[in-house]
C-alpha cells in the first residue's frame, strides 16, 4: 500500500511577522503547495492521500477556502483522501469540514477517539479528530486495536520524547509516548503537529510542507510511505514547497554612510530567492541612519523583513566617559547603573548620545 502523508499546511495562516504584501504572498504559496501535493500523489500513484491535521486555520478560513479544498480533493477521485483534524483545524459546528460538500473519495475522521477505516484487505487505518483547539486527550490512552492484519494510525498529536527537538514555544496537544504505538497493536503512526520532520521507528512526522517562518530546516514536505503485508514501512521524502524562506545576515562593520548599507544588502542578496529575513549587524559610524523603511527590497525577492536590532553605533564610550561635560556625566551615570541589562544600557546610551547630537532618530531597535 502506497500512502502519501502530509500535515501542518496551515492554509490561511496569519503570518504575524509579515506585512500585508508578504502575508498575501505566503498564503498564495500555501495553496500552491497543496496543489503540488495532490499532483505528487498522482505522479507517485499513491493509493491514498493522508493529512494528519492543521490543514487550515479555523479562525481565518473563508468560503473561498472551502471551495478550494473541495476542488483539490475531488480532482484526486477515486483516490481516497483521509483527513484527521488537528488543534488548528479542529472539528466543531462551524468547522470548514462541516461546510464542505466533500466528494465521495474524502473520508473525514470525526470522533475524538481512534475509529477504523478499511483501506484494503488486511489493512486498517485508525483516525481521530480534535474537537477543540486545546486540551485534547491522547488518542492512544486506553486504546487497543480489535482486529488482525496491518493497523496504522492517523492523528494530530505530540510524541513526548520529540518535544525537545521542536520549537521551544510548541505547545503539546494530544500527547502520547512512542512505546504506546506498538502496545496498542499498531504497526505505525502517521502524525502531525511537530513542524520539524521526524522519522522514528514507529511513527512519522512529515513536518510543515511550505515554510511558515524563518529558520525552518530539515527535509520537510510530503512522505511517500510504502506499507508491506507484514506492516513494515519504507519512507521516501519529497520536497513540495513552491517558495523559499531564507535568513541572511549582512555585516555592516565599517559603514560610514547610508548608501553603503544598501550596497552591502544588495550584494548579500544577489543570489537569494523567495522571502528573506535580513539581519543587519556590525558597527557603523554614529552618523549613519539605518531605517528599514528607507531601504529598497531587491526586485527579485518576493518579500522581506529587515532586522536592525543587532547594529552597533561606533561611539567611543571610553573617550566620552572621560569628558568633563554633561555628555560625559551622562555616559558615566548610565555605565554605573546597576539595574540595566546590557541591551537596555546600549539603547539608553545611544538614545541619549543621539539627543546630545540633536538628531531626530532617537528610537533604537
Amino acid at each position: 500500500m502506497r500512502l502519501l502523508l502530509f500535515s501542518d499546511l496551515h492554509l490561511e495562516a496569519g503570518f504575524a511577522w509579515a506585512g500585508p504584501e508578504a502575508g498575501r504572498a505566503r498564503r498564495r504559496a500555501l495553496r500552491d503547495c497543496l496543489r503540488a501535493i495532490t499532483t505528487l500523489a498522482v505522479t507517485l500513484r499513491a493509493e491514498a492521500l493522508c493529512c494528519a491535521g492543521d490543514l487550515y486555520e479555523q479562525d481565518r478560513f473563508r468560503p473561498d477556502t472551502v471551495h478550494f479544498l473541495r476542488e483539490c480533493f475531488a480532482e484526486l477521485s477515486p483516490v481516497p483522501v483521509l483527513l484527521a483534524p488537528g488543534n488548528h483545524d479542529w472539528l466543531g459546528p462551524s468547522s470548514l469540514y462541516r461546510q464542505a460538500q466533500w466528494s465521495p473519495n474524502v473520508h473525514l475522521f470525526e470522533e475524538e477517539r481512534l475509529t477504523p477505516l478499511t483501506l484494503a484487505d488486511g489493512l486498517t487505518m485508525w483516525g481521530g479528530a480534535h474537537h477543540s483547539p486545546a486540551n485534547a486527550r491522547g488518542f492512544l490512552e486506553g486504546f487497543r486495536v480489535d482486529r488482525g492484519g496491518v493497523n496504522l494510525a492517523l492523528f494530530h498529536g505530540s510524541e513526548q520524547g520529540g518535544m525537545a527537538f521542536q520549537d521551544p514555544d510548541k505547545v503539546p496537544h494530544a500527547p502520547f509516548r512512542a512505546e504506546q504505538i506498538h502496545a496498542a497493536g499498531l504497526h505505525h503512526a502517521l502524525v502531525g503537529h511537530f513542524h520539524k520532520p521526524r522519522d522514528a521507528a514507529d511513527h512519522t512526522y512529515p513536518g510543515n510542507p511550505e515554510p511558515l517562518t524563518f529558520g525552518e530546516t530539515g527535509d520537510r514536505g510530503a512522505v511517500l510511505m510504502t506499507i508491506d503485508d507484514s506492516g513494515g514501512v519504507t519512507r521516501e521524502r519529497h520536497r513540495v514547497a513552491v517558495t523559499e524562506v531564507n535568513d541572511v545576515a549582512v555585516d555592516l562593520d565599517g559603514v560610514i554612510h547610508a548608501g553603503q548599507v544598501q550596497d552591502q544588502i544588495d550584494a548579500a542578496l544577489a543570489d537569494v530567492k523567495g522571502t528573506v529575513r535580513v539581519t543587519l549587524h556590525g558597527e557603523v559610524a554614529p552618523d549613519v541612519d539605518v531605517e528599514p523603511g528607507d531601504l529598497v527590497r531587491p526586485s527579485h525577492l518576493d518579500a522581506w523583513v529587515v532586522v536592525t536590532s543587532k547594529i552597533r553605533y561606533g561611539y567611543d564610550l571610553y573617550a566620552l566617559a572621560g569628558e568633563p561635560t554633561v555628555r560625559g556625566q551622562f555616559v558615566r551615570d548610565v555605565q554605573a547603573a546597576g539595574d540595566l541589562t546590557d541591551e537596555d544600557r546600549r539603547k539608553v546610551l545611544i538614545t541619549g548620545l543621539r539627543a546630545f547630537d540633536r538628531r531626530d532618530d532617537l528610537e533604537v531597535r
